[in-house]
């Protein structure tokens, strides 16, 4: 719950300290002393938009500040999102310059305006003056529908569902366009196929293809060349192995009288062995090296069609291979994507997936329908609307969408024998608030947050019926925080906590301030609002009366 709000130069607020209590608390005050200036703060707090208009005049800064105290869900996320979770409390604090920028933090470390929100999320629950608004847009009443019944799971299944079918069913139409050209490209991608596999490149081929094709054209320079190495190496007269010979035998002859020569008798030997292994290796490669015409004429061709293709793709010649994959794996993809047959069965067990998780769905709300017509119909009998009546209809769609299989309506009648008609139809605006007050208060009994916000929800509304808002606020506040911003005495008046908001002017300057009100000191500020004479003996007893019968009630 709120535990501390603070504000330092905020619109006609200099300075602002205030600690908030458990239970019911409303703010009251005249008509534009600022009331709802608190709560314009505390969404700032709470990551709402910002800009310059909310810094005092004169001041360089606007700075606010909202202690909340933490659960384990908040304590969670916190740690989640890097913020450090210490202590059993969570700080909120918002900083807005003259110039519109503004700069948020939690529990002292930066923040983003869309971080604070997500905060504020598990924090509080806020219901304007026009909140009936929102009930008329189906998408919020859907939602509104889906939390009473818990079912949030089922409709984002529904909503993946859905994303997965139209995705699905874009493909199968985008192929049934596209048919035509599909079949032209798919052709001309076969054709090129067709005209690289009967080449079959490989990977690495080409260079091996290039250096058969250059030693088979090259045989004759080759076999006089290892002729010419074997003559010098095995000459009978002047061969190099004829030469070595004499010089080992001379070796040999000087080592008999000076045995250290020896080492070089056997380098010399060493050296006629490696030059007759050579002398060996190359008269085996010239026996192997003969003339092959027809293969040189293979390779000649084929390197020829190598090449030729590669110039028609636009590639170099160790480039085919991949440019021959790449065709195939774009045929592959066509050929899926024009499978008309496959994307359709694609299609239709999307949609199936898509109608049983609607289904899914739609049983839920049904269920929650009754059970949220029922209870908001009978908070409107005691909200001055006698034999009233409310249902939440269900209006089929033509197809099921991202929200299901149906819309969300809410539909009043309110008064007895009067139609059902749509709420947006209604034509009182106080019966409005009142509905939208009876919503409030019976789905906001399921939100997670502990603090409720009611800002001037009871417009509108007066007398025996007023009291009943203030009672039915009070019983909400037994299990949770509610804050009210109203104007009406008898609202007030079942409050456990009272904040009297005024407005004080001197010379050029206006600020707004607020008085915690002792108990002592609230049968005043309701006789003010009761209007007529505020001290008067008459005004101060009926204010004691309305005080007491909330106590008592």
């Amino acid at each position: 719950m709120l535990l501390h709000l603070h504000l330092r130069d905020f619109v006609i607020v200099p300075e602002l300290d205030i600690d908030l209590a458990a239970g019911f608390t409303v703010l009251t005050g005249e008509t534009g002393a600022g009331k709802s200036i608190l709560i314009d703060a505390l969404k700032l707090a709470l990551g709402e938009r910002a800009d310059s208009s909310v810094v005092r005049t004169g001041a360089l800064r606007a700075e606010i500040s909202a202690e909340f105290s933490l659960t384990p869900p908040l304590a969670a996320w916190l740690e989640e999102q890097g913020f450090a979770a210490e202590g059993d409390s969570v700080l909120l604090r918002r900083v807005i310059d003259a110039q519109g920028k503004s700069r948020g933090f939690l529990n002292g470390s930066p923040a983003t305006a869309a971080q604070l929100k997500s905060a504020g999320e598990w924090l509080v629950d806020i219901h304007g003056q026009h909140a009936y608004q929102g009930l008329v847009r189906r998408e919020v009443v859907t939602h509104l529908l889906d939390g009473y019944a818990g079912a949030q799971d089922e409709a984002r299944a529904v909503a993946q569902a859905w994303a997965l079918w139209r995705d699905a069913h874009a493909a199968l139409e985008q192929a049934r366009r596209d048919a035509g050209a599909l079949a032209e490209e798919r052709e001309r991608l076969q054709w090129q196929c067709e005209e690289l596999d009967r080449l079959q490149p490989q990977v690495g081929e080409w260079e091996a293809l290039e250096a058969e094709h250059k030693r088979l054209a090259h045989v004759s320079s080759l076999l006089e060349d290892f002729a010419a190495a074997v003559g010098t190496l095995d000459g009978e007269e002047q061969g190099v192995l004829s030469m070595l010979t004499l010089a080992q035998q001379a070796l040999e002859r000087a080592a008999q009288v000076d045995v250290g020569l020896q080492p070089l008798v056997q380098q010399v030997d060493a050296a006629q062995a490696s030059l007759s292994d050579l002398s060996h290796e190359l008269r085996r490669l010239a026996e192997r090296t003969e003339a092959d015409p027809q293969r040189l004429a293979e390779l000649d061709a084929r390197l020829s069609a190598w090449m030729s293709l590669a110039r028609k793709h636009r590639v170099t010649a160790t480039e085919l291979p991949q440019t021959h994959q790449n065709l195939r794996d774009k045929l592959q993809r066509l050929d899926r994507s024009a499978d008309l047959p496959a994307l359709e069965s694609a299609e239709q067990s999307a949609q199936a997936v898509l109608q049983k998780a609607a289904a899914k769905l739609s049983a839920k709300r049904r269920k929650a329908a009754q059970q949220l017509a029922k209870a908001v119909q009978a908070a409107m009998q005691d909200l001055g609307m006698p034999g009233g009546r409310f249902d939440v209809a269900l209006l089929p769609l033509e197809a099921v969408g991202a929200r299901g299989a149906e819309a969300v309506e809410l539909q009043v009648a309110a008064h007895p024998g009067a139609e059902l008609r749509p709420l947006g139809k209604v034509a009182s605006g106080g019966e409005l608030s009142r509905i939208a007050l009876a919503v409030a208060v019976t789905t906001s009994a399921l939100q997670d947050t502990e603090t409720l916000i009611f800002d001037e929800v009871d417009a509108g509304i007066g007398g025996a019926v007023a009291q009943t808002v203030g009672r039915l606020l009070r019983r909400l506040g037994s299990d949770r925080q509610v804050l009210a911003v109203t104007h009406l005495a008898q609202v007030a008046a079942c409050a456990q906590q009272h904040f009297a908001v005024r407005k004080l002017s001197s010379g050029q300057h206006t600020a707004s301030l607020l008085d915690a009100l002792a108990p002592e000191q609230r049968p005043g500020e309701i006789a003010r609002m009761l209007g007529g004479n505020a001290q008067s003996d008459a005004a101060l007893e009926h204010a004691r009366e309305l005080l007491a019968a909330c106590d008592a009630s």
